[in-house]
C-alpha cells in the first residue's frame, strides 16, 4: 500500500521531502507532481528499482526512454558528454521549465542505460520535485503516469492517481492537482534543435 504524503508546493515540508527521500534511497518507486503532469521514478543509482520502475510500466529496461529529473543545470556533466554555448543557452533560458531536452549521453550513464546515445533531462518548474531531487543527492529517473487513453483526471487529481497505483508504488505524493499536457521534448543532440513533441513549453523560444 502506498503512503500518500500531502506536500505544498509554496513551502515543501523538509520532513516530508526526508521521508521520501528515504524511500527513495531504499529503492522505493514514488509519484510526485510536475510543471506539467505527474511523474513516477525512482533513484536513478538504483538499480533494482529501475527494473521494478520497467516492470511497472511494462517495458524493457534498456528499451526504456526515461528522463532524468534534475534539479538544476550543475549536475548535467554527471550524465550529459560536454555541450556548446548555444545548447547550453537554450537550457539555461529555458529551464526550470516544462521541456525535456534529449541530450548525448557521456560514459557514467547507469548500468541499465550504458547502451543509449542520448538521455532526456528535466528541470521541472516545480519546488516539490526540484527540492527532492536536492535532498536526494541525484537525479530521479521519470516517466509520466500520463496516458492518452485514460481519463483526464486519473492523471490529475492526486487521489485518484493514489487509489490507481496504490499496489503499486511505495509513495504518492498529494501535490495539488495536475496538469494534463505533457512537457514539450526538444532534441538538441544534432546540429539544430529538434521539436520531437509540442507540449505544454512554448516553442516559439527556439
Amino acid at each position: 500500500m502506498a503512503e500518500f504524503i500531502k506536500i505544498y508546493e509554496e513551502n515543501p515540508n523538509p520532513k516530508e521531502i526526508r521521508r521520501v527521500v528515504e524511500v527513495l534511497q531504499k529503492g522505493g518507486i514514488v509519484i510526485y507532481p510536475t510543471d506539467t503532469v505527474y511523474g513516477m521514478g525512482c533513484d536513478i543509482t538504483n538499480n533494482r528499482a529501475l527494473e521494478r520502475l520497467a516492470r511497472i510500466k511494462g517495458v524493457k529496461l534498456a528499451k526504456a526512454n526515461w528522463s532524468f529529473v534534475c534539479s538544476d543545470l550543475s549536475n548535467l556533466s554527471d550524465y550529459v558528454r560536454q555541450i556548446d554555448t548555444s545548447t547550453f543557452k537554450i537550457l539555461k533560458r529555458s529551464l526550470p521549465g516544462p521541456y525535456t531536452f534529449i541530450l548525448p549521453g557521456n560514459n557514467n550513464l547507469p548500468k541499465a542505460f550504458k547502451k543509449k546515445k542520448t538521455v532526456g533531462i528535466r528541470v521541472p518548474n516545480n519546488s516539490i520535485i526540484l527540492t527532492l531531487v536536492e535532498a536526494l543527492g541525484n537525479p530521479i529517473v521519470s516517466t509520466s503516469i500520463y496516458d492518452e487513453d485514460e481519463l483526464l483526471e486519473y492523471t490529475t487529481d492526486p487521489e485518484l492517481i493514489h487509489e490507481k497505483w496504490d499496489k503499486l508504488v511505495d509513495v504518492v505524493i498529494d501535490g495539488g492537482y495536475g496538469d494534463n499536457v505533457a512537457s514539450t521534448v526538444i532534441d538538441l543532440s544534432g546540429y539544430e534543435p529538434e521539436i520531437i513533441r509540442e507540449g505544454k513549453g512554448s516553442i516559439d523560444i527556439f
